[in-house]
C-alpha cells in the first residue's frame, strides 16, 4: 500500500511513484533491504523459536507450546498495528515469527499424534488449508483496507492478524495433550483414557502397547540432538534438511508474499495486483483441498512427483513470457489484457501444483517419519531450515528479480526438476503406515534399507 510504502520505506515509494521517481527498470522497483527484512525478520525469528520450542515440546507438552506461540503472535500483531517507526515493525515481525516457530514445531506433531493411520494424511493436510485460508482471507483484507481513505488501512491489516492469534491460543486451551506426550512425561493412565476419547471406543489397548513400547525406546536415547547424527537416522535427518530445503526453492513463497510486488513489477496497477494476489490466494486454498481427499488414497510420492512436474513446466512458461514482454533490460511498460490473462492462469496452475503436493507434504511428511525417541529435535531440524531458507530468500528475492530477471524463474524451475528426481529416488511411501511402525518403509527401501537395519540389531 503507497502510504504504507510512504512512511516506511519512502525510496521504495518514490520507485513506484511515476509523477516523483519513476523507476527505469521494471525488475528493479523493490529493490530494498530494508522492506525484505520486514518480511524475512519474521522467519529469522521463527528459526531460533522452533529450535527453544523443542525442549518445550518434549518436556511439557505439544499443547504448552501452542498456546504460547499464540500469545506470541498476539503481541507481534499488536505491536505490528501501532507502528510508528521502522523498527516496531521488525520488532513485531519477530515477535509473529516466535510465535509461528511455536506453532509450526508442534502442531504437525500433535496432528501426526492423535490421528487415526488411515486418516492421518488428510487431518495433517488441515494444517496446511488453515495457512491457506489465512493467506486467502488475508489477501481480501489487503484489497479491502488498500482502499480506506484515510492512509490507514495498513494498520488494520497488520493489527487483523490478532484475530487468528485469539483462535489459536484459545483453541489450543481445549485440546487434550497427545497419547504420546503423555506417556513420553510418564503419565501412563491418563494417556489412555485420552486415546479411549480420541478413538471412541475402549478397544485401544493395541495401539496403547505400541506407543508405550515406543516410548521406553525414546527413553533410552538421552540426547536427542547427538542420537540424530548417528547411521540409523541418517534417512530421517536427510528428509528433515532436504525436504524444508526443496519446498523453498519451489519459489513459492515468492510468489505468496510477493504477489502484489511482482504483479506491480511486470506492469499491473496497484489494486490489479491486489486482485490477482487475490486469485492466487484461492487456487491454493482450493487446491489444498484436492490434496486433502487424495493423499491418503494415491499416497505421498504420487502428490510430490506430478506437482513438481506440474510446477516446473509453468516456472519455464512464466519465464519465458516475462522474458517476451521485458527482455533483459526491464523498460517500463503495461500488460496487455490477453498478456496479464495468460501470466496469471500460469501463475495459478503453479499455484494448484504446489498447494496439493509441496505445500502441504512438506509438513505432513517430516512430522510422521520421526521415531518419538527423536520426534521433536527432528521437527525442530526441519523446521529450522525451512525458516532459514524462507529468510534467505524473502531477504534476497527483490535483488535477485532485479539482477537476473526473467532468470529468477528458470532458476526455481531448475531446482524442481532437481527435487522431483531427489523424491523419485530416496523418499518412500508412508500412506497407511501407522506412526509406530513407520520403521518398516526405511528397512525395506533399495536404497535406506542400509542404514535403517543397524535399528534391527539389539543393544
Amino acid at each position: 500500500m503507497n502510504p504504507f510504502l510512504h512512511k516506511f520505506f519512502p525510496h521504495v515509494y518514490e520507485q513506484n511513484v511515476t509523477t516523483i521517481k519513476p523507476s527505469t527498470n521494471q525488475y528493479c522497483r523493490f529493490d530494498s533491504q530494508t522492506l525484505t527484512l520486514f518480511t524475512s525478520s519474521l522467519y529469522l525469528a521463527a528459526l531460533v523459536a522452533s529450535l527453544g520450542a523443542s525442549t518445550v515440546t518434549r518436556s511439557f507438552g505439544r499443547r504448552l507450546t501452542m498456546i504460547s506461540g499464540g500469545v506470541l503472535f498476539l503481541a507481534g500483531a499488536a505491536l505490528n498495528g501501532f507502528a510508528q517507526e521502522v523498527w516496531m515493525l521488525i520488532l513485531g515481525r519477530m515477535l509473529l515469527g516466535f510465535g509461528i516457530g511455536c506453532a509450526i514445531q508442534s502442531v504437525p506433531i500433535y496432528v501426526s499424534e492423535v490421528a487415526p493411520y488411515n486418516y492421518r494424511g488428510a487431518l495433517n493436510m488441515m494444517f496446511q488449508l488453515a495457512i491457506t485460508i489465512g493467506i486467502f482471507v488475508a489477501n481480501i483484507l489487503n484489497f479491502m483496507f488498500a482502499k480506506m481513505k484515510n492512509g490507514e488501512g495498513w494498520r488494520y491489516s497488520l493489527s487483523f492478524a490478532s484475530i487468528p492469534g485469539i483462535m489459536f491460543t484459545l483453541g489450543a486451551m481445549f485440546l487434550p495433550d497427545s497419547p504420546s506426550s503423555l506417556i513420553e512425561r510418564g503419565q501412563n493412565d491418563k494417556a489412555k483414557q485420552e486415546l479411549i476419547n480420541m478413538r471412541g471406543t475402549t478397544d485401544v489397548d493395541e495401539e496403547f502397547q505400541d506407543l508405550v513400547v515406543a516410548s521406553d525406546v525414546s527413553k533410552t536415547v538421552k540426547h536427542p540432538w547427538v542420537s540424530l547424527l548417528k547411521r540409523q537416522y541418517r534417512p530421517h535427518l536427510t528428509m528433515a534438511i532436504a525436504i524444508p530445503f526443496f519446498q523453498q526453492l519451489t519459489g513459492m513463497n515468492v510468489i505468496t508474499f510477493y504477489a502484489p510486488v511482482l504483479f506491480k513489477t511486470i506492469g499491473f496497477s496497484n489494486t490489479a495486483s491486489l486482485v490477482s494476489a487475490l486469485i492466487i490466494g484461492g487456487c491454493n486454498a482450493l487446491a489444498t483441498l484436492v490434496s486433502i481427499a487424495t493423499v491418503d488414497k494415491f499416497g505421498r510420492r504420487t502428490l510430490f512427483i506430478e506437482g513438481g512436474i506440474q510446477m516446473f513446466i509453468c516456472q519455464i512458461v512464466i519465464a519465458i513470457a516475462i522474458a517476451c514482454k521485458f527482455g533483459v533490460d526491464g523498460d517500463p511498460d503495461t500488460l496487455s489484457k490477453w498478456y496479464a490473462i495468460v501470466v496469471v492462469m500460469c501463475i495459478c496452475v503453479y499455484v494448484v501444483g504446489f498447494a496439493w503436493s509441496w505445500g502441504p507434504l512438506s509438513w505432513l511428511v517430516p512430522s510422521e517419519i520421526f521415531p518419538l525417541e527423536i520426534r521433536s529435535a527432528a521437527q525442530s531440524i526441519n523446521v529450522s531450515v525451512n525458516m532459514i531458507c524462507t529468510f534467505v530468500i524473502a531477504q534476497i528475492f527483490t535483488t535477485m528479480l532485479c539482477y537476473m530477471k526473467f532468470g529468477l524463474f528458470i532458476f526455481f524451475a531448475f531446482f524442481l526438476f532437481l527435487m522431483t528426481a531427489f523424491i523419485y529416488k530416496f523418499l518412500p511411501e508412508t500412506k497407511e503406515v501407522p506412526i509406530e511402525e513407520m520403521s518398516i518403509v526405511w528397512e525395506t527401501h533399495p536404497y535406506w534399507g542400509k542404514f535403517a537395519c543397524v535399528l534391527l540389531i539389539p543393544t
